[in-house]
């Protein structure tokens, strides 16, 4: 059955006198991706980094899984909720090894060694490269090979839902599309993923609905194909234009 995962109510965000944030609406429900696009300084990492409790509210709400209030929480206790955040860049541990990276969100939990090992051995099934490469830095890795660890490091503490903040920047193509290739498939699994992403067609390919910000407001919204074929999301986002309904 269709769970309603994360809820996001007119939520406001200040950065001194700027709006980061303006009135944002944005549901999110299991097996299903939500793109968020926009320019640079539109307020999408913002956007994650408040449902993740990390930029506070000035006013508004934010619900998680099972319709409890997020946004008076702590990070760490929004975490425990079944949110994982991956930020720009990965965030992973550079002076770590593979494995180091994926057990240190998983030291808090009070696991047995057996549970530690059966979580890791998740990550190493989705993202085999992982396994080869447990024992190296995190610093050795390729930008794509971080970038799984990233994901790889959230998945380990089986969250509801998925926060991914530009999973593709700068990434080679090739990469890029085995990225997007994962997403998809932790789509199928049944997590809920709100995605921040450049590549807006990309975005739009793995997700079911998108919204657009333009300096903390929401502007555009809909179903992803239809935001796809949208003349104002094609001629910003896309690099085209819509003439009888196909995108040039």
């Amino acid at each position: 059955m269709t769970e309603k995962l994360l809820s996001i109510r007119q939520a406001h965000v200040n950065y001194g006198a700027v709006e980061a944030l303006r009135g944002v609406d944005l549901d999110l429900y299991t097996d299903q991706a939500v793109a968020v696009l926009g320019a640079n300084g539109a307020g999408k990492t913002t956007l994650v980094r408040t449902i993740m409790g990390l930029t506070k509210l000035v006013r508004g709400e934010v619900y998680g899984p099972g319709g409890e209030r997020l946004d008076k929480l702590k990070p760490y206790e929004v975490a425990a909720r079944g949110i994982a955040l991956v930020p720009e860049g990965s965030g992973s541990f550079t002076r770590l090894t593979v494995e180091e990276n994926l057990t240190v969100g998983l030291a808090a939990r009070r696991l047995s060694p057996a549970e530690v090992s059966s979580r890791l051995d998740e990550v190493y099934e989705r993202f085999p490269i992982l396994a080869d490469r447990r024992g190296q830095k995190a610093s050795t890795l390729s930008g794509g090979e971080r970038q799984m660890l990233g994901v790889g490091r959230a998945l380990a503490v089986r969250p509801k839902v998925l926060l991914l903040d530009e999973p593709s920047l700068g990434l080679a193509p090739l990469i890029v599309n085995q990225v997007f290739e994962v997403i998809a498939g932790l789509v199928s699994s049944g997590i809920g993923i709100v995605l921040v992403e450049q590549n807006a067609r990309k975005a739009l390919n793995v997700s079911a609905y998108g919204i657009v910000l333009e300096r903390g407001e929401c502007t555009v919204r809909g179903n992803a194909a239809d935001l796809a074929e949208d003349p104002r999301v094609v001629e910003a986002y896309l690099g085209g234009s819509v003439t009888n309904g196909s995108t040039t």
